[in-house]
């Protein structure tokens, strides 16, 4: 990648992976560590995952969740009270061994997951049926060692997620919550950051390791490739044994507890650069934008420098008034058309500029980002309309993203056209007779497994794969 350009010098479309890398790098979001594996996240970048972070939080608020902080380190002897569980996280696990100079007993895991941990502390708070539901949400990094190729913000070695881990009463009331949260995960990726997803069930094969059933949020990429957005998990009573998360109920009998856990990471950021992304640079919909507009005063004199700045001034104070995230971009020594190039790149939803012509005229001129248009505004309009402008930009995202989704799906009940499918990069939808040697053939034979068992799914009456009576139709993808 050449260093030199200040501009994207790959195609999006000729080199997928070279042009995403390129972006995150120029466009300021995130920048490589001096350890395989890591990313240091930038500011821009940063503030991107705050806006998901005070989105999320407010809503796991609103529904009863509370937040606490989990220590990084696991004791292995910990970790092996769920053998099952801790075998899926095996290979990827980070060990500390050493304190200092000394050689420590018990193996310390720097956290791939949470469960274990919370768990053990959750067995000590909870006595009575008084204590429940417990719903605690953790704001923290898990840490797993990246054995593919590493992607900032899709595959690195430490990231920043949520994790969130309730207990219940009840099977009813644990499985009410696991749907809950799926549907804040739904709404907040759909409605923050314009991209749609698939929401239903893992097969088997594909749940969370330790849980009853898994629910996901999936969506597929420009270059065809499916990404799980998010998980919220039905544990059962799988953890609640082994740890004696237990209560005394109502009737003063020992009950063990129902489960859920469920979370999302950074590598939401990852999905909104791939989906809505172009050849200038990084697009961001107005919702998450760190800058949601930028205003650019244009003059070549003296003469015209205070009235055009005034002007600008002026837009400025009209729109923080209103809340928005607004920068004046007032460096002299730059052209109008470097600036433009910049905040391109750096993807802010929409540009001002304020020149003589349109102070003579009591006008500004907008540039939105995602299509590249531009329009006049009255002064005296912008505070009016400009909430209406940036719902359009984020609303255009949106559907330009559901159209992508929509391209990008084939339904087809011939294994040949599930193929052809695969090789071009869509999600198929086909029909699964639910037995794991049907999705391990396909897995196989294509390198494509099941994404997500939609909740809405028909049934097409025969598997693709075997022709056998199929159970559902499922979602078949190559992901990340």
């Amino acid at each position: 990648m050449s260093k030199e350009s200040p501009g994207i010098t790959v195609s999006k479309k000729d080199d997928f992976s070279e042009w995403y890398t390129q972006v995150v790098l120029k466009a300021e979001l995130a920048d490589y560590a001096p350890v395989k594996g890591l990313i240091v996240l930038r500011p821009d970048g940063y503030a991107i995952w705050e806006s998901i972070r005070e989105t999320l939080d407010k809503k796991f608020k609103a529904t009863g969740h509370r937040n606490g902080f989990l220590p990084v380190l696991i004791p292995e002897s910990l970790l092996a009270k769920e053998s099952d569980h801790f075998a899926g996280f095996t290979p990827e696990v980070f060990w500390v061994t050493h304190s200092g100079e000394n050689e420590i007993g018990d193996k310390l895991a720097l956290r791939p997951t949470s469960e274990t941990l919370a768990y053990s502390m959750y067995s000590k708070w909870i006595q009575s049926w008084r204590d429940l539901p417990l719903k605690i949400n953790f704001w923290n990094t898990a840490l797993r060692a990246e054995i593919k190729a590493t992607k900032p913000f899709l595959r690195t070695s430490e990231f920043l997620w949520q994790e969130g881990h309730t207990v219940h009463a009840t099977q009813q009331e644990a499985e009410g919550e696991v749907a809950e949260i799926l549907e804040i995960y739904k709404k907040t990726v759909q409605e923050e950051l314009a991209i749609p997803v698939i929401t239903g069930k893992k097969s088997d094969k594909e749940k969370f390791v330790g849980a009853v059933y898994t629910t996901t949020m999936e969506s597929i990429m420009p270059d065809g490739k499916a990404l799980q957005m998010g998980t919220s998990h039905f544990l059962g009573q799988n953890f609640s044994k082994p740890f004696e998360v237990k209560y005394l109920d109502k009737n003063n009998t020992e009950t063990f507890a129902w489960q859920t856990s469920w979370g999302v990471s950074w590598r939401l950021i990852g999905a909104m650069i791939m989906v809505h992304g172009d050849d200038k640079g990084l697009v961001l919909p107005p919702r998450v934008a760190p800058i949601q507009i930028v205003v650019v005063p244009i003059y070549y004199n003296e003469q015209d420098s205070a009235r055009v700045n005034d002007a600008a001034d002026k837009v400025e104070k009209i729109l923080k008034e209103k809340g928005l995230r607004v920068h004046v971009d007032r460096r002299d020594q730059l052209t109008p058309g470097f600036k433009y190039n910049e905040w391109e790149m750096r993807g802010v939803p929409l540009r001002i500029e304020v020149g003589p012509k349109d102070v003579d005229k009591n006008k500004v001129m907008y540039a939105t980002r995602h299509i590249k248009q531009k329009k006049d505004l009255a002064m005296e309009s912008i505070s009016s309309e400009i909430d209406e402008i940036l719902q359009k930009i984020q609303d255009e995202m949106f559907e330009a993203a559901k159209k992508l989704l929509a391209d990008k799906t084939t339904k087809t009940s011939e294994y040949s056209e599930f193929r052809e499918a695969i090789e071009k990069g869509t999600f198929v939808d086909a029909g699964w007779c639910g037995k794991r040697e049907c999705e391990e053939k396909i897995k196989e034979d294509t390198m494509a497994d099941i994404r997500v068992i939609p909740f809405d799914s028909g049934n097409s009456g025969k598997c693709v794969y075997c022709k056998n009576p199929s159970v559902t139709n499922a979602i078949f993808g190559r992901a990340y």
